[in-house]
C-alpha cells in the first residue's frame, strides 16, 4: 500500500447487487488521487474489495467506467442546478446567483466527477452520443439566461444560447481555477463565489440587464 492510500477508507462494502455503485465510488476516489488516466480497472477492483474480473460484469474497460462516472455526475449536477434555479424564484437575478453558487459547490464537493465530466471528453455509449443529463444542465442555464434577457426590450436581447455559453464559460473558469482548490486560491483574496458573482454582474451590466433588473426590483 502506498503512503497516499494509508488514510483511505474503502468504499461501502460490496454485496450482491451493488457492485456497480461500489466500483464508481472506488473510481472517484482514485480519480481524486491520480487523475482520470492514472489508475487501472484492476486498481479500482482492488480498492472496491472485489476480484480483478468483477468490474467486467459492468464495464468493458476503464474508459467505460469513466464514462459512467461522467453520466452519473451529470445526473447529480443537473439536479443540483435545477433545485438552485427553482424556476427563477424569488427573482431571476437572485435565482441565477443561487445557480452560480450551486455550480461551484458541485465542483468543490465532487472534484473527481467534475474532472471527468468536463476535462476528459468521454461520453457513454456510441461515439457522438450526448448525455441527456448534460443537456438538461445546459437547458437550465438557458432558462436562466432567457429569464434575465426578458429584462431587456426584445430588440436588445442577445442570443440566449450564446449568452448561456458565455455564462457557462465564466462559471467553468472560476470553478476550475479556484473552486476546486490548489495554489491559485491562496493568491486571490476573494472567495470563488465572490469572483463568479462579480464577473457575472460585470457581464450582465455590459448587456444592460443588470440595471433593468435593479429597476424592476420592488
Amino acid at each position: 500500500m502506498s503512503p497516499s492510500e494509508r488514510g483511505w477508507r474503502r468504499p461501502h462494502s460490496y454485496h450482491h447487487g451493488n457492485l456497480k455503485e461500489v466500483l464508481l465510488e472506488a473510481a472517484r476516489k482514485l480519480i481524486e488521487q491520480y487523475g482520470p488516466t492514472g489508475f487501472s480497472l484492476t486498481e479500482a477492483a482492488r480498492l472496491a474489495g472485489v476480484s480483478p474480473a468483477a468490474p467486467y460484469r459492468h464495464f468493458r474497460d476503464r474508459e467505460a467506467l469513466l464514462a459512467e462516472v461522467a453520466r452519473a455526475g451529470f445526473e447529480r449536477f443537473a439536479a443540483r442546478l435545477d433545485m438552485a434555479w427553482n424556476n427563477g424564484v424569488p427573482t431571476p437575478l437572485t435565482a441565477f446567483e443561487n445557480l452560480g453558487r450551486a455550480y461551484l459547490a458541485f465542483a468543490r464537493e465532487e472534484p473527481a466527477s467534475y474532472t471527468v465530466m468536463f476535462e476528459t471528453g468521454l461520453r457513454p455509449g456510441t461515439e457522438g452520443e450526448t448525455i441527456p443529463a448534460a443537456e438538461r444542465a445546459f437547458d437550465i442555464l438557458q432558462q436562466a439566461a432567457a429569464a434575465l434577457c426578458r429584462q431587456l426590450p426584445e430588440s436588445d436581447r442577445p442570443p440566449v444560447k450564446l449568452m448561456s455559453l458565455h455564462l457557462w464559460a465564466i462559471s467553468h473558469g472560476v470553478a476550475t481555477l479556484f473552486a476546486q482548490g490548489g495554489l491559485a486560491t491562496r493568491k486571490v483574496p476573494m472567495k470563488p463565489e465572490e469572483i463568479l458573482e462579480s464577473a457575472v454582474l460585470v457581464y450582465l451590466k455590459g448587456l444592460g440587464i443588470l440595471s433593468n433588473a435593479e429597476r424592476a426590483q420592488p
